[in-house]
């Protein structure tokens, strides 16, 4: 992965992947200009994770013209947008999932086409796609597949990958969708269920949880920065989609159970089945990640024990406190 002086571009840096992608590029001697709602509070969590950059207040719901100002300042190798709308269950808003998740794709494809950094060779746009892009979809989950998805944020999103899929196939720009699946590490919103566990070992108290049987592919957030890195900086590979993920799945009642052993809960305080399923959770097959192997040469292989393991640490190193 070669970004040394390189200027990138980040959108999203603040949230919980993107400040590990910028930790990771920041490693490597990336020219990091990092683009943010409020610089203020960003500038407080880069402080906390380490992180050095340019930091480059914008409304992500701005007029093209602004991205393509911005381009023209900046004039960056490649950019990463890890910017994102619906995530949090809190975050329903139909119209600024359409301009977050969509219309700011077209947006970026825009203002990029045309421009190319004369010695980067990798891709110019990597875009965060999401499982829920397939929605109800059956088998192994491969690029190719037809999605199906069935919520606000799978929709908006898939829409802005078919954005992004069309300017690749017009060849206006070098860029890819990469597709990630349950992430997990330091920094994770407070209700998602690691943080959940780090509590729950913290103040010595039960948790209610779910039956658990729902299966995943759980890829560590260190695992997935350095998997956005490489796949940057790859050669574009004539596809525009690419899933990110171990390829192993297991449930969520094991995923627990491992992580309770490292925090030391007792089991009797999993209450498995306390609570319902979300209607909104997707069941699936292996997840494809050929396309990965073949683009990279690398597969994330943090088993869940050690990724729950880095989280404790990194948090107890200081950077963090809780989450």
């Amino acid at each position: 992965m070669t970004y040394q002086s390189v200027p990138v571009l980040l959108l999203g840096a603040s949230g919980f992947i993107g400040r590990w992608v910028a930790r990771a590029l920041g490693e490597c001697g990336a020219k990091l200009f990092l683009v943010v709602r409020n610089r203020e509070s960003a500038a407080d969590i880069f402080r906390q994770y380490g992180i050095a950059g340019s930091l480059v207040e914008m409304d992500l719901t701005a007029e093209p013209a602004s991205f393509a100002e911005l381009y023209r300042d900046i004039q960056p190798a490649i950019t990463f947008n890890l910017a994102g709308y619906g995530v949090d269950r809190t975050e329903r808003d139909e119209m600024r999932a359409q301009q977050v998740n969509t219309d700011l794709i077209g947006k970026l494809c825009a203002a990029i086409s045309g421009q190319q950094h004369p010695s980067w060779q990798g891709q110019q746009l990597v875009h965060i796609g999401s499982a829920l892009e397939y929605g109800t979809l059956d088998g192994d989950l491969s690029e190719d597949s037809q999605p199906a998805p069935t919520t606000l944020y799978g929709q908006t999103k898939l829409a802005g990958t078919r954005e992004l899929s069309g300017y690749n196939e017009r060849g206006q720009i070098n860029g890819i969708t990469v597709r990630l699946f349950t992430v997990y590490g330091p920094g994770e919103h407070g209700g998602r269920l690691l943080p959940s566990l780090l509590a729950a070992s913290a103040n010595r108290q039960p948790l209610d949880l779910t039956a658990g049987l729902q299966q995943r592919d759980f890829t560590y957030v260190g695992d997935v920065a350095e998997g956005l890195l490489r796949t940057g900086s790859a050669h574009p590979p004539g596809f525009s989609i690419v899933n990110l993920a171990t390829g192993y799945l297991q449930t969520v009642r094991k995923f627990t159970e491992t992580a309770a052993d490292v925090l030391s809960i007792p089991a009797e305080h999993l209450r498995f089945g306390a609570i319902p399923v979300r209607t909104e959770e997707m069941q699936h097959a292996p997840v494809a990640n050929d396309r990965l192997r073949q683009l990279t040469g690398w597969l994330p292989r943090t088993s869940v024990q050690e990724g729950v393991r880095k989280t404790i640490e990194f948090i107890n190193s200081g950077p963090i406190r809780g989450y």
